[in-house]
Parts: structure tokens; sequence; C-alpha cells
């Protein structure tokens, strides 16, 4: 028991034997009240599933089950694991999910989606050709950014994805997802454009579809960095 409430007690006990209406047998049942307002035992954080002994996306899905290890799932709709064929050779990482991903348990399938559609078909690829997931798989409240302990989280998963889908390239789309995968606080400005490895795998960050919408300007850009990606596949 905590000193507080020792003290609180002692001085319980001590104003029923002053007459304040204490009965005999008057601390056991204080005992047991105030075991109701004692402060709840800390939770253990659980300790991340290792989800790279499974072989397959469809077998890491299923180990997801219906995932509970971050407050987000407790707003979703659908989780959005991934979308593609299990030996794409281009995987595209976003972030998040956003309203018609939760709705529909797909990724990219709102207004960001289409242009991405329309990117990929720009430097000769189809979606049918890439695998498309998030750095989590529920979407965030008001489509804010997923924060560190979210990413964390979801950080298995998307591993157990690269390491069944074995792609030769990553394509990260936004700052969160760049920085998330790379560990790193640079802004998307400074490593879209720019080679990295992730998952002794090579890998280019590029502007979210979404942030082209905003800033169409930008098109110009990730244009280019798909082009260098495409390069980079000998397509």
């Amino acid at each position: 028991m905590s000193s507080p409430l020792r003290e609180l007690l002692a001085n319980l006990e001590c104003r029923g034997r002053l007459g304040f209406g204490l009965v005999d047998g008057g601390h056991a049942e204080l005992e047991a009240i105030a075991a109701k307002f004692a402060p709840a035992p800390a939770v253990k954080a659980q300790m991340p599933i290792d989800t790279t002994q499974y072989a397959s996306l469809e077998d890491i899905r299923s180990h997801m089950g219906q995932c509970n290890k971050c407050p987000l799932h407790r707003g979703r709709t659908n989780i959005v694991f991934g979308q593609g064929p299990d030996n794409a050779k281009v995987m595209f990482i976003g972030e998040a999910p956003g309203a018609q991903e939760d709705k529909q348990g797909l990724p990219f399938v709102g207004p960001a989606g289409h242009l991405l559609d329309r990117m990929l078909q720009a430097v000769g690829l189809h979606r049918s050709q890439v695998y498309i997931t998030n750095i989590v798989k529920c979407r965030p409240p008001g489509n804010r950014d997923p924060e560190a302990a979210e990413a964390a989280a979801c950080r298995p998963y998307l591993d157990a994805q690269v390491k069944a889908l074995e792609p030769e390239v990553i394509c990260t789309l936004g700052r969160p997802a760049a920085q998330a995968v790379l560990n790193s606080t640079a802004p998307i400005s400074a490593m879209r454009g720019n080679w990295q490895q992730a998952w002794g795998l090579p890998l280019l960050p590029t502007f979210h579809p979404a942030y082209l919408l905003r800033s169409p300007q930008h098109k110009a850009a990730a244009y280019q960095d798909l082009k260098a990606l495409v390069r980079k596949l000998n397509i």
C-alpha cells in the first residue's frame, strides 16, 4: 500500500476511535474502498511480434488478424494492409490510409491514389505491376501524420512485407514515410530524388501524391523521380 493511502487509513481509524462513526472492523472495509481508488498497475508494453518468420504476404496479413497494437485500431473501419502482386519489382510505401482507404480496406484509392495511377502510367508502369502499402495500416484520426509509436507498432509488419516481397527497388511517398523508414529527420525536399538504402535495397524518396495535389508545381520533380526509378529497373 502506498504511504499516502496508509496515512489516510490511519487518520480515518483515529477518527473512528474518537467517535466519528467508524465501527469495529471498519479498517478492513476502508482498505477495500481505498483499493478502488489506488492507482492502476502500469501496463507492461507488448514486445513486437517477429513476423519475419512468415514467408508470404498472405501469411503476414493472416497473422495480423484484427491488430490492436496501437490506439489507431479504435477508430478504424478496415485494416489497410497492402495491395499488389507478390512478385512485384517495385514497392511503394506511403504514410497512412485516408478516408476512402479506411472505408475500402485498400491503399491509395482516393484522389491521391488516382494521381499515383496517372504518374505510374506516365513512366510506363501500371498499378497492377507494383505493390503499395503504408508505414501504418490504420487511419490516423483527422488524417494526421502517424506518430512515432504508431509507426513502431506497425514496423514489424512492414519489415515482413519487404522480406516476403523481395522487391528490386522501394519508393517512399512523402516525408513521414521517408523519415520513418530511413530513421531521418531530413525534410522531404532534401531527400527526394536521392537514392538511399533500406533493408539492403535501393530506396528512392519522392513526394506524396496528396502533397502534389496541393502543390502541383512539384509534379515535374516527382515525375523525374519516377523516371529514375524506372531506369533503375532497366525497364
